[in-house]
């Protein structure tokens, strides 16, 4: 009972220097149910209160990091199985994946304009560069035939937004228009990684045009949607 006692007291003590159960339970080897009952009527000043608050915090933070850091493994393991699924893409393929990305963000021609050129834009570089690389290996055009545009706000670094977009496609931009907007835009796609927005136009692409609506159409009928 003496030893108990004196662990009690010592315990105490520590809780009012503003340790934690677990920083407490490393010198008193007790229950923690046995110290929330000692700590029960215990009062602690504000200093070690502020300190226990501060413990708190960052314990919440190291949870908060490891379970983002779990989330982003898993995110990782699951996009890594997932690239393995595609194999080498064939030619074939390759032309219907650019036909579906232009169906989908490129100018289609209207009854109002039937003699729409190709044109086509997006922000991600990625998707661009799939873009480009299907108009040269699949519709067989060369750098004179396409015309580059760059997009972008008044804000951002024109020198580097070119710089960006002609080494990733490794051609020269020439064209670039600036988008009236507010300087207080709540955008999130205007920090140090905007790069804008990339146009690629077909010079004499009427006829071009027109194919790829015939391939859009012959997709949609081939599925029988």
């Amino acid at each position: 009972m003496i030893e108990k006692a004196a662990e009690k007291q010592l315990a105490i003590q520590l809780r009012k220097k503003g340790l934690t159960y677990n920083e407490i339970l490393k010198k008193i080897p007790v229950a923690k149910s046995t110290l929330s009952v000692w700590f029960k009527n215990i009062g602690i000043a504000r200093p070690q209160a502020q300190r226990l608050t501060r413990q708190r915090e960052l314990a919440q933070i190291k949870a908060s990091e490891a379970c983002r850091n779990i989330r982003i493994a898993k995110e990782q393991d699951i996009i890594e199985s997932a690239k393995k699924e595609i194999e080498s893409i064939s030619e074939k393929e390759l032309k219907l994946i650019g036909t579906i990305l232009y169906w989908a963000e490129g100018s289609k021609q209207k009854k109002h304009n039937v003699s729409q050129r190709v044109s086509f834009g997006n922000y991600d570089p990625k998707m661009v560069l799939l873009f480009d690389r299907w108009l040269r290996k699949i519709c067989c055009l060369n750098t004179e035939d396409l015309i580059y545009c760059i997009y972008i706000h008044r804000t951002a670094n024109k020198e580097k937004v070119r710089l960006f977009w002609e080494k990733l496609l490794k051609v020269k931009i020439k064209k670039i228009y600036f988008k009236n907007h507010s300087p207080k835009t709540n955008r999130r796609n205007v920090d140090k990684d905007y790069n804008g927005l990339l146009r690629i136009d077909v010079s004499r692409s009427t006829d071009l045009n027109r194919k790829i609506s015939g391939w859009i159409l012959g997709i949609i009928e081939n599925l029988k949607i």
